[in-house]
């Protein structure tokens, strides 16, 4: 390319990963959301447990809270970011005769 046509076109740079789930800490997609809801609601258990019956029970809310969110995410990320229906059961596929 001559000097002049570099000086019209430009470069720019592209974002080549536009194709990519976001990630953060090991967690894909939606899980993400889906962390934050898990924190967010076991800081709330812990709150309110805290407020109306004492230390522990917050804390066993908190731990609970978290605990099934963490465990809810693990399985479904498990099963891949876009999880569906597997069903199960014994499946027989019947073809009819052609020759």
């Amino acid at each position: 390319m001559s000097n002049i046509d570099q000086e019209r076109f430009q470069d720019y740079p592209v974002f080549k990963g536009l194709q990519k789930p976001l990630e953060f800490m090991g967690l894909k997609g939606r899980y993400i959301y889906w962390a934050a809801c898990a924190v967010g609601g076991g800081l709330l258990g812990f709150l309110i447990g805290y407020i109306i019956f004492g230390f522990i029970v917050g804390l066993i809310l908190l731990t609970t809270f978290l605990c099934v969110g963490g465990g809810m995410i693990f399985i479904k990320q498990h099963k891949g970011l876009h999880s569906k229906k597997s069903p199960k059961g014994i499946f027989i596929y019947a073809r009819s005769k052609s020759y």
